[in-house]
């Protein structure tokens, strides 16, 4: 195993339980040694990703990681279900349509595809979605997150200027009172608000296990954009654009 994947992994056991022990990971992580170990943990304290306490345990440095897609998909699965459909129903056939990365907007694509529109989309995980439909979709050039499954950069953003949309769908980490609508990545954070600017009607797709959450980055205050959650919150009453989906 590569380190990358080893940290990764390390990551992941991390996001599931709020400390790990030194000898848990040295039982999840097989035939890796304790000194291995401990240099990765060390490497990822350097990064920022992870605080180091006494006895070898460490947890997570809160806003600082993107969670894995993969990690993503399996959480919250009938929420997002709920939020994606509600969402989809949104599209009128001969729209453009923008669908953002993250495990809650792809899962509109199968809701999306019988009808007569137009995809642009940074979500690298949406060509197995595409099977068996006559969606006509365009993908933004860039560099690729592989953990997050993101197309993000410089040339992305250059794409997405020159693009309108009638509907942007957008994904995001978090959302709260005082961070705003927010994302790890500030290369996120800048694409998402090129494509609100560019787009007629723009929606963030955020599930209610978000909500309090507060990431690095702000790409909206609150009520700048609408919300579509899975329930009403006192924090979604007060920000006065949201929408539940039913």
């Amino acid at each position: 195993m590569i380190p990358y994947q080893r940290r990764t992994q390390m990551l992941q056991l991390l996001e599931k339980s709020e400390v790990v022990s030194l000898d848990d990971f040295c039982k999840k992580l097989q035939d890796v040694s304790e000194s291995t170990v401990r240099r990765d943990l060390k490497t990822l304290e350097a990064e920022g990703q992870i605080i180091l306490l006494r006895g070898g345990g460490a947890r997570l440095k809160k806003g600082s990681y993107e969670v894995p897609m993969n990690s993503k998909s399996i959480k919250n699965v009938n929420e997002k279900e709920n939020i994606a459909r509600y969402a989809a129903g949104l599209v009128k056939d001969g729209e453009s349509v923008y669908l953002d990365s993250g495990s809650t907007v792809l899962r509109m694509v199968k809701y999306l595809k019988h009808k007569d529109i137009t995809i642009v989309t940074t979500n690298a995980m949406i060509f197995p979605e595409l099977q068996e439909t006559k969606l006509k979709c365009f993908l933004a050039g860039g560099e690729i997150n592989v953990s997050s499954a993101s197309i993000l950069g410089t040339k992305t953003n250059s794409d997405l200027q020159r693009m309108y949309f009638d509907k942007a769908f957008l994904g995001a980490n978090g959302f709260s009172d005082k961070a705003g609508i927010s994302t790890p990545d500030l290369r996120e954070a800048e694409k998402k608000q090129i494509v609100c600017r560019n787009a007629t009607e723009a929606y963030v797709l955020l599930d209610s296990s978000k909500s309090g959450r507060n990431t690095l980055s702000k790409v909206f205050e609150l009520g700048e954009v609408t919300i579509i959650s899975d329930k009403e919150t006192d924090m979604l009453l007060a920000s006065g654009n949201y929408i539940v989906a039913k």
